[in-house]
């Protein structure tokens, strides 16, 4: 581990981190970002499929969270067609695809709890 003087500072969405844990933690943190990116480690999924693997998220807060999500850059949001109904899917980019192996280790310690 660094010492806070050796410890360089990233600035990421406009803002400045000074320990990596503090920016993972804005990306991922909060009751459900890390759930809905688990879940989407295995795919891509349309919003109600989010809502029956995460059966007691509302509507609104999934929305919100899939909207932060998207604006961190860790998830995309694809429509397809241009007549309602509207098909569209969430799915990680790179950058979310890289949080798998922190998940898939946080949900094997939530097991072991």
């Amino acid at each position: 581990m660094q010492s806070a003087e050796e410890r360089p500072s990233k600035r990421y969405n406009n803002k400045t981190y000074y320990c990596p844990i503090s920016l993972a933690m804005d990306l991922i943190g909060g009751k459900w970002k890390g759930v809905i990116l688990y879940y989407l480690l295995s795919g891509e999924k349309r919003f109600s499929e989010l809502k029956i693997l995460i059966p007691e998220i509302t509507d609104m807060t999934l929305t919100i969270q899939l909207k932060k999500l998207e604006e961190d850059g860790l998830i995309i949001r694809s429509v397809y067609g241009k007549k309602p109904p509207l098909k569209v899917l969430y799915k990680l980019t790179p950058l979310g695809e890289k949080i798998g192996p922190a998940l898939e280790q946080l949900c094997l310690w939530g097991l072991a709890v």
